[in-house]
């Protein structure tokens, strides 16, 4: 069997349906392709009006924007923020970098989000912000975030990297946060090949925003600077790729639903496998990865089953590892003596399948096959 050539199903692969080659070549043609040019402008202007936002800042990553968000919130040593520790690097190194302490929860098995209801309990006189990060495609249950930080007068960092254009209650992701973040990734709702943006409704954040992501130059003394910044500028090309990605999102956003619901179609009952959340009454689940669980009675690990499924032509990605777990953080000692159950079951059995928006029924169908046939085998 292991000789046997199987036509490969990437994780991932990106849809370029609409008028990406066109705006492509309106930046070529016109000569505007840095960061000066009007793309920008517009995927900005776009962006914040689809989220109902004030401001949008583009910049050259998710993690860029997470950057260049703590920083404009003024956030400083000693200061604290609460967020999941199931989660991307990115959403840690950006606090620790501003010698801001990181405060972990747990994930909720019920949302595969943050444990919303272990929230309260990690605020200290030192919590300034907690940091919602929706992930796999169903959002962060809002309201008791949104009263926690009335009731503590915190900050709230929104995470929408794996949110484009999805909703709670009827109000889009990304309008929550006193600042909020996205990325344009490959494998996101909409990708630009690498960006971001920051989403916001106070002007003077937006101001230090647009600041720190061009190296602080001021107006009137360009080259005399007050503070650090990073070179963290959108180009035009990858903003040009954004406007088109926008303009196809509704029809994206559908097959992805539609996708993730034929997989649960088709692996519902499987024996061992836990299954994405279902609907929420606050959000349907969009499914931006399929995420499988392997429950503990099945003899196999993550690592195992995402080797073989490769050796069948099947991609797979490992869900986050716990940030409480990472070897940077350890060495720094960091998170000593925590423990996170649920975030640990997900780093060590949990993997997602392809996702992608090129996927066919048919090569769903043999993803299953060959995932639940791999299971018996075990």
């Amino acid at each position: 069997m292991k000789n046997r050539k199987f036509e490969f199903i990437p994780v991932n692969e990106p849809l370029f349906d609409g008028r990406e080659l066109e705006y492509l070549t309106q930046c070529i043609q016109s000569g505007w392709v840095s960061s000066e040019g009007s793309f920008v402008q517009q995927f900005e202007q776009e962006l914040s009006a689809r989220t109902t936002r004030r401001f949008g800042i583009s910049v050259s990553s998710g993690t860029a924007a997470l950057e260049v968000a703590v920083a404009a919130l003024g956030l400083e040593n000693g200061d604290e923020v609460i967020l999941p520790t199931h989660t991307i690097i990115s959403c840690v190194s950006a606090l620790i970098r501003r010698n801001v302490k990181p405060v972990l929860v747990d994930t909720d098995l019920a949302t595969w989000n943050m444990d919303v209801g272990k929230v309260e309990s990690a605020i200290t006189s030192r919590t300034r912000a907690i940091m919602v990060v929706h992930t796999f495609g169903l959002p962060v249950d809002m309201d008791p975030i949104i009263e926690l930080a009335k009731k503590y007068s915190l900050m709230i960092i929104e995470d929408a990297a794996q949110a484009t254009g999805l909703t709670y209650k009827g109000r889009p992701c990304g309008s929550f946060g006193n600042i909020s973040t996205f990325s344009f990734y490959p494998n996101k709702h909409i990708t630009t090949g690498e960006g971001g943006m920051i989403l916001c409704d106070d002007p003077l954040l937006a101001k230090r925003s647009r600041s720190y992501r061009n190296l602080c130059f001021q107006e009137s003394k360009r080259f005399v600077h007050e503070e650090l910044g990073w070179n963290y500028r959108m180009s035009n090309l990858h903003a040009a790729l954004g406007m088109a990605q926008l303009e196809t999102l509704p029809e994206h956003l559908q097959q992805k639903r539609s996708n993730g619901l034929y997989y649960k179609e088709l692996l519902v009952g499987t024996p061992g496998l836990i299954l994405p959340p279902n609907d929420k009454p606050y959000s349907n689940n969009y499914f931006w990865v399929f995420g499988i669980l392997l429950g503990k009675e099945l003899d196999v690990s993550a690592v195992t089953a995402m080797a073989k499924l490769k050796e069948r032509g099947i991609g797979t990605r490992p869900f986050f590892w716990p940030m409480h777990e990472q070897p940077v953080f350890q060495r720094m000692n960091l998170f000593n003596n925590e423990s996170y159950p649920v975030a640990e079951l997900f780093g060590r059995r949990g993997f997602y399948i392809p996702s992608g928006l090129t996927l066919t029924r048919q090569q769903q169908q043999r993803i299953v096959e060959t995932l639940v046939e791999l299971l018996r085998i075990n």
